[in-house]
């Protein structure tokens, strides 16, 4: 019991750290469906892991019912885990999930397989930060310190590090930044462009004066056909 309530404290002082709306640890313990969620999963768990599948199972779904987060009972959580809002999160039964990892709502740590047995579901290594609506498939690792951002499809393993963006998820930011270990909700990356968008955008600038080239040439032919003419003419004249 005296290792329960170190570790809840532990888990409140995570969440107080890391959402600045939090005003106390009443209040964290008390109206935060993602610390509850976590607790529903430890006893789910340990059902699980004792054979009682079914019984983990139900747990679970109780879980999901009374604070709209699902995690797999078979599922492995870490320490000081914070699933901030956390409504619609989903954590299937082969993932795993390391210490400190942020994980905002709408995330799916979803499997591809249909393999029972097999590694299904992605492992988040420490202090990873998984931004709302983002979709990790697959059984890979994405490295500790990484970020997700709202919204990806991340589908192949990530470094340690690297902040990933986009469908499906391309890295934005290379790990050896100075601010990759630096803490981003949502996984927003300040200042931080799409490699991929910056190339349309140089492709777009390269055309523009592609165009603006060819309209000076155009003039410059122009001009040249104009004195043609006119030196044809004075020709003509000075023939007749």
């Amino acid at each position: 019991m005296p290792f329960m309530f170190r570790k809840l404290r532990a888990d409140i002082a995570c969440i107080l750290d890391r959402d600045p709306a939090a005003r106390s640890a009443w209040e964290v313990l008390t109206c935060y469906p993602g610390l509850h969620a976590i607790y529903i999963h430890k006893l789910a768990h340990w059902f699980w892991l004792h054979g009682l599948r079914w019984l983990g199972r139900f747990t679970s779904h109780l879980g999901r019912w009374l604070t709209g987060i699902e995690i797999h009972p078979g599922a492995k959580i870490g320490s000081c885990v914070f699933i901030d809002h956390g409504m619609g999160v989903v954590i299937g039964e082969t993932a795993e999930v390391g210490d400190g990892c942020t994980i905002y709502q709408g995330v799916t740590l979803g499997g591809t397989s249909l393999y029972r047995g097999e590694k299904r579901h992605p492992t988040l290594g420490a202090g990873v930060v998984v931004g709302a609506g983002a979709k990790v498939l697959g059984g890979f690792l994405v490295g500790p310190g990484a970020r997700i951002g709202s919204n990806a499809v991340v589908v192949k393993s990530v470094p340690a590090g690297a902040t990933v963006v986009g469908i499906p998820g391309k890295i934005v930011e290379d790990p050896s930044t100075k601010d990759a270990e630096r803490f981003a909700a949502y996984a927003v990356v300040q200042d931080s462009d799409d490699p991929h968008s910056k190339a349309i955008q140089q492709l777009v600038a390269h055309s523009d004066e592609l165009e603006r080239t060819l309209e000076t040439l155009k003039d410059r032919l122009a001009r040249l056909e104009r004195l043609e003419a006119a030196e044809s003419d004075k020709n003509l004249r000075a023939v007749k």
